[in-house]
């Protein structure tokens, strides 16, 4: 069976190499009450939340309106939508409000054209005509007007055409309203709610000197917009904190994509900060467009020369928890690799002087020809003003540290006592180092040092450290005994 069909209003369904791409003849439908934007405002939360504040202006008139707002964020959670009327609020009340969001797509066309005509059109051009009878599993069945069923792959339709554009679809999520008003006129309307698929976070580049005693800090918003709409010239906040959510709302959105800074001074920051109830807020002195699926970047903090230091760790005895105590192997770990670590301090005296939300840290060191060179990347928590940072950046590559339990002995049935051996070796050709060994003594919580070969710092209940210099192409070893003893 094949029929030719020509129809004046005509939506159709384009397919190629399976994937449906929608197309309309006719005019989109306008709403019947058209509404001017005034000013829009995103709060966004790094917890993948954001509030949104739209003024759009509507002419409405005395009675009874019908009003859609259109182009809200498909994340929006219906339940916190506030509604004011910035012109009259005492005579504009709301009557009903839905979240209208059948979206116009190629199984909503199918599913509302089930029993209905509809034409399609394969590969080779062919035309078929017919009742849908399903249109699922990857398949078209079709019921021509003599009785016969055709079957039809939708890998091998090209169109799918239908008659009209069926009642209750729509070509954006929409709120709907029922309005009242008590005067005819112009009003402005102020639409708050919250939506998810918005997040921020923070990125640092940092440029170590090469001296390593001072570094050059830049930080980035980085937006990342997920949530179903665009937001064009918006006033842009961003809150740092945890702001606790029942757990059923809260929707974690987190983006991978991340945008490379390079590493460099910048212009002034352009974002200002302030204190916001038990939280950071950060407001970006300009409108901002924030495009639908699109990750942006603006820089908000930056110091020059703000005084570091890195600093090498050999901690080869991880705090351990169990009731083993009396083992004489138990926690030993074969650790070799001394660590590299940068700190400095987020005071104002040291030339920083600014909180930091959590965020990926890049920190990047000149190399004797001018180039930036990636030495290391982790992450720091919410650090607000006059905090230590210290960052982990990896391993020593010409430092090398051995620790050897070199005696063991159980005096009593509750009384154990062990001795260590910590050799530490620098292979720098020309340079002497001095490495932080921290000790954590975790057979039980009752113990004493017996001798040490070099001075400790007891650090906490369980831990005691040690700082020792190591000469170039040198070692320093470091003995020292404990005593446990338990009821």
């Amino acid at each position: 069976m094949k029929r030719r069909l020509v129809m004046l209003a005509t939506v159709v369904i384009m397919l190629t190499t399976g994937a449906m791409a929608f197309a309309q003849t006719t005019d989109e439908p306008v709403p019947a009450e058209g509404g001017i934007r005034e000013g829009i405002a995103l709060t966004i939360y790094n917890q993948g939340t954001a509030l949104i504040q739209d003024r759009r202006v509507y002419t409405l008139s005395s009675g009874v309106n019908l009003l859609n707002f259109t182009d809200v964020a498909s994340g929006i959670d219906p339940t916190s939508v506030q509604f004011n009327s910035l012109t009259e609020p005492d005579g504009t009340r709301v009557l009903e409000q839905n979240y209208v969001y059948d979206l116009v797509d190629s199984a909503a066309l199918i599913n509302r054209y089930i029993d209905q005509e509809i034409q399609v059109v394969t590969m080779d051009g062919e035309a078929f005509t017919g009742t849908l009878l399903s249109g699922q599993g990857g398949e078209i069945i079709l019921q021509s007007a003599d009785g016969q069923v055709l079957v039809i792959g939708l890998a091998n339709v090209r169109d799918l055409r239908f008659p009209d554009l069926p009642g209750g679809l729509i070509t954006r999520p929409t709120l709907r309203w029922l309005l009242e008003s008590a005067a005819a006129g112009d009003q402005e309307l102020e639409l708050t709610y919250l939506t998810s698929g918005m997040n921020w976070s923070a990125d640092y580049v940092l440029l170590l000197a090469q001296d390593s005693a001072s570094l050059d800090l830049n930080g980035w918003i980085t937006l990342n917009n997920t949530s179903g709409a665009s937001f064009e010239d918006a006033t842009v906040k961003l809150v740092a904190g945890d702001v606790n959510r029942l757990p059923e709302y809260e929707q974690m959105i987190r983006g991978d994509v991340m945008m490379e800074a390079a590493p460099m001074a910048t212009s002034a920051p352009q974002v200002s900060q302030r204190e916001f109830f038990e939280y950071q807020l950060y407001e970006i002195e300009r409108p901002v467009t924030v495009a639908n699926n699109e990750t942006k970047q603006v820089e908000f903090v930056s110091g020059s020369d703000v005084p570091a230091n890195t600093f090498f760790v050999y901690d080869s005895s991880p705090l351990y928890y169990g009731y083993l105590v009396s083992d004489q192997y138990y926690g030993q770990s074969g650790i070799t690799d001394v660590q590299s670590w940068l700190e400095f301090t987020t005071d104002e005296e040291d030339g920083l002087g600014a909180d930091l939300p959590a965020g990926r840290v890049r920190v990047y060191q000149e190399d004797i020809d001018g180039t930036a060179l990636l030495i290391g990347e982790n992450t720091i928590q919410h650090t607000p003003q006059g905090e230590n940072i210290q960052l982990f950046l990896g391993n020593a590559f010409d430092l090398v540290g051995e620790r050897t339990q070199v005696s063991f002995r159980q005096i009593a049935d509750t009384v154990i006592e062990e001795t260590f051996e910590i050799r530490l070796r620098n292979q720098k050709d020309d340079e002497a180092v001095e490495i932080r060994v921290p000790e954590h003594l975790f057979r039980w919580t009752n113990w004493e040092i017996l001798n040490a070969s070099h001075d400790y710092t007891q650090m906490d209940a369980n831990t005691i450290e040690f700082r020792v210099e190591v000469p170039p192409q040198g070692e320093t070893v470091i003995t020292y005994t404990v005593r446990y003893s338990w009821r």
